[in-house]
């Protein structure tokens, strides 16, 4: 037990973190090369910590920021929300911010996306798609459903069905002995700019799915993938049409596809949702992140009526989905949540995202496209990803023990931008309407952390 006052003096905040705080992904032993910031507050795409210097928030908080820090609109959602209701249970229970949330999500889904379940972030939109399909495939007579099929390289979450399929990696290798089996088929890995590429990616992977659901198609309840672009997996793409196809392969299979849109939803690939850009309807669609516009922790976990018929029954029959969570649907975050999709609907039809990500690609180009220490860039939509390597090497990579992406990362941060690693690549996912000059403070920005941590390197 601990006692004391309250401070906003950042050294002793920082060393109140130290010895208080465990972090999400997060080596404390770093904090030594590195200590925390402490955020204070935020204005727009910047950060402000509490000696008062500000940063340009180029991870979009971990991905999730759409209209910047302190929106007006999304602030004043919140105050009138918070001045009628701060919570109340879902279990039994409804309140009109949800009411209306579920009615403007079943509006924006594509086909007969209608019934939406609620929890609290990403992991556990996935975790309750993965049980309602398994147990749907209980309650209507086909108990043999049992397996998942995911793509190589995928993450999806951190609870245990999430974690089950995600890929084998540092994320997930030691909990392996407590995850469940996962069929697995490969993922493409494509630029925009190499068609070829994509067809040849495309169809081995296709491929692989065909032959796994001729295979295991009787036994498989789902399988699970991020559409467009997989985001911790380093930013990669698929080719238009991919999903279209992966749809059609488990309809003819009477597999469920579940789409995991908790990072390209909302804006960050271009559009409201993927699926609909694709013109698919999936068995499940999962949304986090942007939901709330990067407010507050708030996911769904969206269904057909014809799935969801398959638990209403008799008491007895014990058809419920026993799952929930203490704060689902929250009504603060469902205030924000909707207005942040009525805002970002006239965003979109006013081409204000597409401007973005036009500028985005082109600053990305014109800074970085020619730099001798990145081996490839991948860049759709508002996101990015640098793969690095030494000077002209491109078929050679950094030790990983080298840490050469918190180095970059790093002096980014000396200079005013916030980023964050892959291992040795850099995703750049800025908020979603972020301006054409903050583009250009981020790229000249993050070119010159390149070229400071690189020097020696770039002089060899």
């Amino acid at each position: 037990m601990v006692t004391s006052r309250i401070t906003s003096d950042s050294d002793t905040l920082n060393a109140w973190d130290t010895a208080h705080a465990w972090h999400p992904f997060t080596q404390a032993s770093e904090r030594i090369i590195a200590p925390h910031i402490q955020v204070e507050r935020g204005e727009g795409c910047w950060l402000y910590d509490v000696e008062g210097k500000r940063y340009l928030d180029g991870t979009a908080s971990l991905w999730t920021n759409v209209r910047g820090h302190g929106d007006f609109a999304l602030n004043e959602a919140l105050r009138d929300q918070l001045d009628r209701l701060a919570h109340s249970t879902y279990l039994g229970l409804a309140h009109p911010s949800a009411t209306k949330l579920v009615r403007k999500l079943a509006e924006i889904a594509p086909g007969e996306l209608e019934v939406t379940f609620f929890s609290d972030n990403g992991s556990c939109a996935v975790e309750v798609a993965l049980k309602t399909s398994f147990q749907h495939w209980q309650l209507t007579g086909h108990p043999q459903k049992r397996k998942v099929a995911a793509m190589e390289g995928a993450y999806h979450g951190d609870t245990f069905g999430a974690m089950s399929v995600s890929g084998n990696g540092s994320f997930t290798e030691r909990f392996r002995p407590w995850c469940f089996e996962v069929e697995r088929f490969s993922a493409p890995s494509c630029r925009e700019s190499a068609g070829i590429v994509h067809e040849a990616d495309a169809t081995r992977s296709l491929a692989e799915l065909k032959h796994l659901l001729d295979r295991e198609g009787s036994r498989l309840a789902a399988v699970v993938l991020e559409p467009s672009i997989q985001g911790a997996a380093g930013m990669k793409q698929q080719p238009p049409g991919f999903v279209k196809e992966v749809a059609t392969l488990c309809k003819r299979a009477a597999v469920h596809l579940i789409l995991d849109e908790v990072f390209v939803a909302f804006g960050r690939a271009g559009t409201m949702l993927v699926c609909s850009e694709e013109g698919i309807q999936p068995d499940f669609l999962c949304l986090a992140k942007g939901l709330t516009g990067g407010y507050l922790p708030m996911a769904a976990t969206m269904t057909t009526n014809e799935i969801h018929a398959a638990f209403t029954g008799p008491h007895h029959e014990h058809r419920t989905l026993y799952h929930g969570h203490t704060f689902t649907a929250n009504p603060l975050a469902a205030a924000i949540a909707l207005r942040n999709i009525e805002l970002l609907e006239q965003d979109l039809a006013d081409g204000v995202v597409d401007k973005g990500i036009n500028a985005f690609g082109r600053q990305i180009d014109d800074c970085l496209g020619d730099h001798p220490c990145i081996r490839e860039i991948r860049q759709r939509g508002l996101t990015c990803c640098l793969d690095l390597c030494p000077a002209n090497r491109p078929d050679d990579s950094f030790p990983i023990e080298r840490r050469i992406g918190l180095e970059v990362c790093l002096e980014a941060r000396k200079r005013g931008v916030l980023l964050r690693p892959l291992g040795n690549s850099i995703p750049v996912v800025p908020p979603i309407l972020i301006r054409s000059d903050e583009i250009e403070f981020l790229c000249v920005t993050l070119r010159q952390a390149l070229d400071a941590t690189l020097a020696k390197e770039l002089n060899s």
